[in-house]
Formats: C-alpha cells, structure tokens, sequence
C-alpha cells in the first residue's frame, strides 16, 4: 500500500522526501502517492522535504501541486 503510514502517520513518501531521494520521491509520486498527505502532526511531505533542505524534492513537489501554504497543527508551513 503506497499510502501505508509509519508510526508518526508518516507515508514512505514522507521518508524519502524528508532524506532527499529525489528519485524514489518522483517514483512514487508518479505511482500514484499523495503529495498533500499529512503525519499525525500534520506536517506534508512538502514541509520535511523543506526541514531537510532538499530543494529539488522540494521543487518536484511543488511542480506536482504540494499546496505551500499548507500548515501543520502548530500552524508552521
């Protein structure tokens, strides 16, 4: 399951964003993962593709329509 969640609610994608590995990230988001899924402190695969500064996955992700307004439960972006 592509969607399957971690412990923290975190998706695979949220894993391979937040280490920066751009191809997995674009593998996935091509299969189908959703680029607006939230973990259990509802940060987006676009927030930990940020906090790890990984600027192309951070490109890719906005390119496929990561809302970068989207805010976690503390209200961070």
């Amino acid at each position: 399951d592509i969607e399957a969640k971690d412990n923290g609610g975190g998706t695979v994608l949220h894993s391979a964003a937040r280490v920066g590995n751009e191809a997995v990230v674009q593998l996935l988001v091509e299969r189908g993962a959703d680029v607006e899924a939230k973990d259990h402190g509802g940060a987006t695969v676009l927030y930990w593709a940020a906090w790890g500064g990984n600027e192309a996955v951070v490109r890719l992700l906005v390119d496929r329509g990561a809302d970068i307004k989207a805010k976690d439960n503390d209200g961070r972006t």
